[in-house]
């Protein structure tokens, strides 16, 4: 399978809004309640949220296998040395196949490519329940740097790490 990330069109964006809704209510529903998935979802991925994300420095880019769409996920740069996933996200039929670690290996590759940048952090945040994604973190060589509670409103918290990975290139 070759993996490939492309950067996401504006007039893209109904599709990761649409494989969002078909990841969290299939995955997510084991770890937060159906109502607080309803909220994320309206509160992150309207057209209107992922723009504002867009404008507010996030790229987002699908994760495909040629022509087939197997997931997203979306970047930004923290600081001069530090770049935050905010999302990442693969199509529940797709886990389980090594797709999440050559995804990773390309995010790496989107960040040098782009920053020409050799040493940085790659930092996410992820839920504390999501045992899976914090094992596959673990595996790709994330650490935990905090344990945090977030506020995103309406009495919802998102009870999560915030994992870190140091990124040393050689060329």
């Amino acid at each position: 399978m070759e993996i490939k990330i492309i950067k996401t069109k504006e007039e893209e964006l109904s599709k990761i809004a649409e494989m969002a809704e078909l990841i969290w209510k299939k995955y997510y529903i084991e770890i937060i309640s159906i109502n607080q998935i309803e909220y994320m979802l309206n509160k992150f991925y309207s057209n209107d949220a992922l723009k504002l994300q867009i404008k507010n420095g996030q790229d987002f880019y699908f994760i495909k296998n040629q022509s087939e769409f197997l997931g997203f996920v979306s970047l930004s740069q923290q600081d001069i040395s530090t770049y935050f996933i905010h999302k990442f996200y693969i199509l529940p039929e797709q886990h389980r196949q090594n797709l999440g670690s050559n995804v990773m290996h390309e995010i790496i590759n989107v960040i040098n490519g782009l920053y020409n940048i050799h040493n940085y952090k790659l930092k996410l945040t992820v839920n504390r329940q999501n045992f899976k994604a914090i094992n596959f973190y673990f595996k790709n060589g994330f650490t935990i740097e905090s344990v945090e509670d977030f506020d995103i409103g309406e009495s919802y918290l998102m009870n999560d790490f915030v994992m870190i990975k140091n990124v040393i290139n050689s060329f």
